[in-house]
């Protein structure tokens, strides 16, 4: 839990300073927007969702991505009729039937941002760096962006030369890619069968057939990562696995996650609000695994906090200090410090372990002695030195050690 909340903080303080709002939508939506937005051919749609009638009959999915329901809920909202121009973000769980292995699981945490009413080569930038700066924010390294740009009105004369390519060698391939090859061509471009990628080695490239429009929107994202720093290498065999998907996508990988490194992923998506219903709005986005990027962090013996979630514990000896001392904790935790005490009246020996299990960094003792005296006394648990402050003084000093 610890290194799951150590990734969604760094996903709002990041998004955030990249000028993106919280957004948060329901956890189902109707069968119908998947449909449409991902793609009825898609893996997602025909194999791993979640779908149920609901009572009315209706057919509802649990959401296996994020975008399609952010999109929903902005037309929902007529927020493009106010503004076409919209950047927000999400933080929340997906849900897909799939064998769960290591990173991959049936119910996942994602963290996305989606960029809306901008058709400029500079918002692809901005997102691409937005993604960068969210994975080196959680120590993960050495990443890699792969980037392409797979067009928009001129990938179905693309599809057809591929498709033509492709059929005299389709009998000799999976299963899978055969039925790749009947629903969506370009999902076989980035299989994973040793004997799709050799067949592929000589197919036409998607970069040899975009429009001058395209190319000259690919070259000033790229140029925009140069003079940002950021690193990425070209790959013609990215595509993404969704419909929606036009002109640039990418994907963040690193090591040590074997053949699936894909920590983060994403791209843009200049049809998909018409295609749910919408006016003409462009938009762009990522989405990253929360799973997937702490099994990195591990795998990659990142540094997790997995500290003390207290500041204090309070010991109290005898039962005649308990009301005291609860007085003391209330203080305490009003001051803004994660204070706990012992709720059981055990012995101050079982309370001194329970601290010490904490790791908490001071202990407060109170007896009927400190009591009386209107004082307690303040343990340091690194170096075990101790001092008596007054009881009127003890939250603003405890706090203010605590918050320098």
């Amino acid at each position: 839990m610890v290194a799951q909340q150590r990734v969604e903080q760094a996903a709002h303080e990041v998004f955030a300073r990249f000028g993106y709002g919280e957004i948060r939508t329901p956890m189902f939506e109707r069968t119908e927007l998947f449909v449409r937005g991902i793609g009825e051919a898609t893996d997602i749609v025909s194999k791993e969702m979640y779908t149920f009638d609901d009572r009315g009959g209706r057919s509802v999915t649990l959401r296996p991505e994020g975008t399609a329901g952010v999109v929903r809920a902005c037309l929902e909202q007529n927020l493009f009729k106010q503004s076409p121009v919209h950047k927000l973000y999400y933080v929340g769980p997906m849900f897909r039937y799939e064998r769960p292995q290591a990173g991959r699981y049936r119910e996942f945490w994602q963290a996305g941002i989606e960029a809306f009413g901008v058709s400029d080569p500079l918002i692809d930038a901005e997102v691409l760096v937005c993604a960068y700066e969210f994975v080196a924010a959680l120590g993960i390294k050495p990443v890699e962006i792969r980037l392409n740009s797979i067009g928009n009105e001129e990938r179905p004369a693309y599809i057809e030369k591929l498709k033509d390519y492709i059929r005299p060698r389709l009998a000799d391939l999976g299963g899978r890619d055969q039925e790749r090859f009947e629903a969506n061509p370009l999902r076989m471009l980035d299989s994973k069968d040793a004997r799709t990628r050799e067949m592929l080695a000589d197919a036409p490239k998607v970069a040899d057939h975009l429009s001058s429009e395209s190319v000259e929107h690919f070259e000033a994202v790229r140029r925009l990562l140069d003079k940002s720093g950021v690193p990425y290498e070209v790959d013609p065999y990215i595509v993404r696995g969704l419909d929606y998907y036009t002109r640039t996508v990418f994907e963040i990988t690193t090591d040590g996650l074997g053949a699936q490194d894909a920590i983060l992923a994403g791209g843009r998506y200049d049809d998909l609000v018409s295609e749910v219903g919408g006016q003409a709005v462009p938009g762009i986005g990522f989405a990253a695994g929360l799973d997937r990027l702490i099994l990195a962090m591990r795998e990659q013996d990142v540094a997790i906090d997995e500290g003390s979630r207290h500041d204090v514990y309070v010991v109290t000896i005898g039962d005649d200090t308990r009301e005291t001392a609860f007085e003391a904790l209330t203080a305490l935790r009003r001051a803004g410090m994660r204070a706990e005490m012992d709720h059981q009246g055990r012995s101050v020996r079982a309370q001194m372990k329970t601290a010490n299990q904490l790791r908490v960094p001071y202990v407060v003792v109170l007896g009927e002695d400190e009591i009386a005296q209107q004082e307690a006394t303040v343990r340091n648990m690194d170096d075990q030195s101790q001092e008596t402050v007054p009881l009127a003084e003890l939250a603003s000093r405890l706090s203010a050690r605590s918050n320098p």
